[in-house]
């Protein structure tokens, strides 16, 4: 003996004398082995006389032991553990023992932690589960490993790996896993009984009172789970599975995302060393970003790269840049990612394989099940149950808020792919076709909510007249928008849709559907400013324009482009290009109304451009070409013209004639216009009111300048018009800085976040105005 310590003897006996010995509670030997207390605590009691040797050398170096004292330890759990069977048994404790764990693997720290903290404090009689779901690549199997060699010591009774083949054409049964776990606890074949129900109740009876951990790989459903999972005792089973086996309850799930960028990145590094990723640092993270932080993606570049020790990253990273050679590039040795997509892929019902592939021809990061319909030619109601059984099988993730779907990058390369080989060009060709033309109705419908000028009583005079559907043409009146809040949300989250239908219907002829979709657009693009597109949309309509002969409407979206160019991407040599066409267009033709408007826009691109004497000139001859009609459209266009002329003056230090021309455009509106809604009106007159606002501060008459700009703001808003909004806040805060008011500051944070989220110009002169109010206070 040595300290008082037995040679021999029980297990649990030597145990607790060395923890004493040691000066450590039960806790605090727990915490440092890795072993439950609970744990401890039957080795102590005699409850588990044979703990594993993983188990026992890991409390060894928890208690400081020699080398001697140590062996002592281990030779007495030996005594405790069952003998092996005879050579006549059919199989063996540890025919399912746990697979290699991955020196290099990186990440999942809180997944994991999440996981130690369901296997210490699991409750004894109620087994845990955990699912580990996710889609192809995400490393379910290689966490699970990792995880189930990190928890081995809190399950002396064993550790059972098995894989139930989820994704071959024949998963294991229930019945045959059944006799392997039987067999790994010592179940002599001949005593395991023919029946799946019988053997699943023997299995429950002799895993009842272990500690086990059984690891489940791969599997397909729940029904193949459910028969092999404990019902009562200490046991923590973990399931991998590219399903969400929804249908199994009380369970704990671990659904794996993507890597961070830096956990990529760690990934590579771990892989193929830290001097080759030092050295090429951005190649690094351009790799990682290629393989769309997938964990197999990013191995299997790591892997190509460590059995090519001379190559470059920037070299793999070049080819990876191909979206066409992606796939090719992304393979290493038996590791392959379009290998795992195809697994699930095969799986798929047909309707569903054809949903995912026709799903990756959809423009933009996400579709929804409306997109996904048109291209694969389905009813709505079975693309949805596509839909949802793509996200199930981790093939497409579903948006948290709304009913839209998307790709992995890489999955959705892999889906093109099927197309070519499956679909061909001429039924990608009609897919995308069919969509397109779709779409454009439906966003040509949905944006006449917003036209002022559009008589809704009226039938859609386009060229497909004789097919199209009331109200408004829409494709499908009874899923169609219902008033302005849902045309807003249908057109704002199918913006990219319905742009690359804009661009297809140009591409194949379709002029005039083209300029009718414009035309329609034209007053919803004044409430969304910040939106960059418009440029293309009103480039593509001139273009059609052009394309059918029709030197007015040439002329009418030529000068949409100009207000484009001015407004929503600041570039106003090419806004001064589109307006200067757009007039000559006009004078072509004789129409007035598009000749004042084009001398306006030129005017604004010549301010822009510092030419102020030319764009005084020209808003000057707009107003007069306007007053001189006495149409409705031109008493709208002269505020616009007048609002500008105003403003010009007020920049260049005339307020006081500049508040003249501003309450004439104030006068005007409150006279009213004939046929024109008063919604309308309102807000020509909150716009006049701004400028108002703005002369009396130049003028510094501060006290009357916060009610108009008031009154604007509070017009803007109530139109949901962000990108007028957010100037009159500036413009308001501004005003109430000049005055101390109390409420500046929170106005100019207000404006300064809302022209950021606008990407607006004049964000810098809303921080400098609040610099500037800083400054002053302090």
């Amino acid at each position: 003996m040595r300290d008082g310590t037995p040679v021999t003897g029980d297990f649990g006996q030597r145990l607790r004398h060395l923890r004493v010995r040691a000066g450590l509670s039960q806790e605090a030997l727990s915490h440092a082995a890795g072993v439950s207390v609970r744990a401890l605590a039957d080795m102590e009691r005699g409850r588990t006389r044979g703990p594993q040797r993983r188990t026992v050398q890991v409390l060894a170096e928890a208690l400081g032991l020699d080398d001697d004292e140590a062996a002592n330890l281990e030779r007495s759990a030996a005594l405790g553990r069952p003998r092996p069977r005879t050579a006549t048994a059919p199989a063996a404790p540890g025919t399912l023992a746990l697979p290699r764990d991955i020196q290099d693997f990186t990440a999942r720290v809180p997944a994991l932690a999440q996981l130690l903290d369901l296997a210490q404090d699991a409750d004894p009689g109620r087994p845990a589960v955990a699912v580990v779901a996710g889609q192809p690549g995400l490393g379910k199997t290689a966490f699970a490993v990792h995880a189930a060699h990190r928890l081995a010591p809190h399950f002396p009774d064993g550790q059972f790996a098995l894989d139930l083949h989820g994704m071959d054409p024949e998963p294991t049964t229930p019945r045959d896993a059944l006799a392997r776990l039987l067999g790994a606890i010592g179940v002599p074949d001949a005593a395991i009984p023919a029946g799946t129900d019988d053997r699943a109740g023997l299995w429950r009876s002799m895993a009842g009172d272990r500690r086990l951990l059984l690891l489940l790989d791969n599997a397909v459903d729940e029904s193949q789970v459910g028969p092999l999972l404990p019902g009562t005792g200490p046991s923590l089973t973990i399931v991998t599975s590219r399903h969400s086996l929804a249908g199994l309850e009380s369970v704990h799930r671990s659904d794996l995302s993507l890597l961070r960028r830096e956990e990529a990145v760690e990934l590579l590094t771990r892989i193929v060393g830290p001097e080759r990723v030092q050295a090429e640092a951005q190649a690094a993270r351009d790799l990682a970003d290629l393989c769309g932080h997938l964990p197999l993606a990013v191995r299997i570049a790591g892997q190509r790269l460590l059995s090519r020790p001379h190559e470059r990253l920037g070299k793999l990273v070049a080819r990876l840049a191909a979206e066409s050679r992606r796939l090719d590039g992304l393979q290493a040795g038996s590791l392959r990612v379009r290998a795992a997509f195809a697994l699930s892929y095969r799986q798929l019902r047909p309707e569903s394989r054809t949903f995912l592939r026709r799903a990756s021809l959809a423009a933009g990061v996400d579709f929804s099940p409306e997109t996904g319909a048109l291209l694969a030619d389905l009813p709505h109601d079975e693309a949805v149950a596509c839909a949802e059984e793509l996200t199930d099988a981790g093939l497409l993730q579903s948006d948290s808020a709304t009913e839209r779907y998307r790709f992995h990058d890489l999955l959705k390369l892999y889906a093109a792919e099927q197309v070519a080989a499956e679909d061909g060009p001429a039924v990608r060709d009609a897919a995308l076709d069919r969509t397109a033309r779709w779409m454009l109705r439906r966003a040509t419908a949905a944006a006449l909510h917003f036209d002022v000028e559009h008589d809704r009583t009226a039938p859609h005079d386009g060229p497909e007249e004789h097919d199209a559907p009331a109200p408004h043409g829409d494709p499908d009146p009874d899923g169609a928008p219902v008033g302005r809040d849902d045309a807003r949300a249908w057109l704002e989250a199918e913006r990219s849709q319905w742009l690359a239908a804009l661009r297809l219907a140009h591409g194949t002829g379709l002029h005039r559907q083209v300029l009718d979709a414009a035309e329609a657009m034209h007053w919803f693009s004044d409430l969304n400013q910040h939106w960059e597109q418009w440029v293309e949309v009103f480039q593509l309509s001139a273009d059609s324009a052009r394309s059918l002969g029709s030197r007015r409407e040439e002329a009418v979206h030529l000068n949409y482009l100009a207000w484009a160019y001015n407004l929503c991407v600041a570039d106003p040599p090419a806004a001064l290009t589109a307006a200067d066409t757009a007039l000559v267009a006009a004078r072509d033709c004789g129409d007035g109304l598009q000749e004042g408007w084009a001398l306006g826009y030129g005017a604004g691109a010549l301010h822009r451009l510092g030419r102020v004497p030319e764009a005084h000139a020209r808003l000057g001859e707009a107003a007069r070409r306007l007053a001189s009609q006495d149409s409705p459209q031109a008493r709208l266009a002269e505020l616009t013209i007048l609002n500008s002329l105003g403003t010009l003056l007020r920049q260049a230090g005339r307020a006081a004639e500049a508040l003249e021309v501003h309450r004439r455009s104030e006068e005007i509106c409150r006279a009213g216009i004939p046929g024109r809604m008063d919604d309308l009106i309102a807000l020509y007159l909150a716009v006049a009111q701004q400028q108002i606002g703005n002369d009396l501060a130049a003028l510094e008459r501060w006290d009357e300048a916060e009610p108009p700009l008031r009154r604007a703001l509070a017009a803007f808003e109530a139109a949901q018009m962000p990108a007028w909004a957010g100037p009159a806040r500036l413009d308001l805060g501004q005003t109430l800085g000049a005055t101390g008011h109390p409420q500046a500051r929170e106005m100019l944070l207000a404006a300064r976040d809302a022209l950021a989220a606008l990407k607006s110009p004049r964000q810098a002169e809303a921080t400098a105005a609040l610099a500037a109010l800083d400054e002053a206070a302090a």
